[in-house]
């Protein structure tokens, strides 16, 4: 059983900074795609940043230019550094990774106060 594990989350000003990680129980390097996605009170889950197996990234355009997506194959780990964080960042966030099947974290609570 593959594991997920987020953390990083929490309260932070609006101007302020968090990064997320994303422990993963396999070997991310066989990975095709790993993402980070959030879902705020009364709106769906959304796409915020993804890297592919071969480093390309993409990005929400609400989050583009302040957040950055990257991995640690060493330490099997997913980062996404927020920057610049506005209170509609305001959601939980979620980590997933695709091998042959599609995982999923438990979560991690980011709020932003203006």
């Amino acid at each position: 059983q593959v594991q997920l594990v987020e953390s990083g989350g929490g309260l932070v000003q609006a101007g302020g900074s968090l990064r997320l990680s994303c422990a993963a129980s396999r070997r991310i390097d066989s990975a095709n795609v790993m993402g980070w996605y959030r879902s705020a009170p009364g709106k769906q889950r959304e796409l915020v940043a993804v890297i592919t197996g071969g480093d390309s990234t993409n990005y929400a355009d609400s989050v583009k230019g302040r957040f950055t997506i990257s991995r640690d194959n060493a330490k099997n780990t997913v980062y996404l550094e927020m920057n610049s964080l506005k209170p509609e960042d305001t959601a939980v966030y979620y980590c997933n990774v695709q091998w042959l099947f599609s995982y999923w974290g438990q979560g991690t609570q980011v709020t932003v106060s203006s």
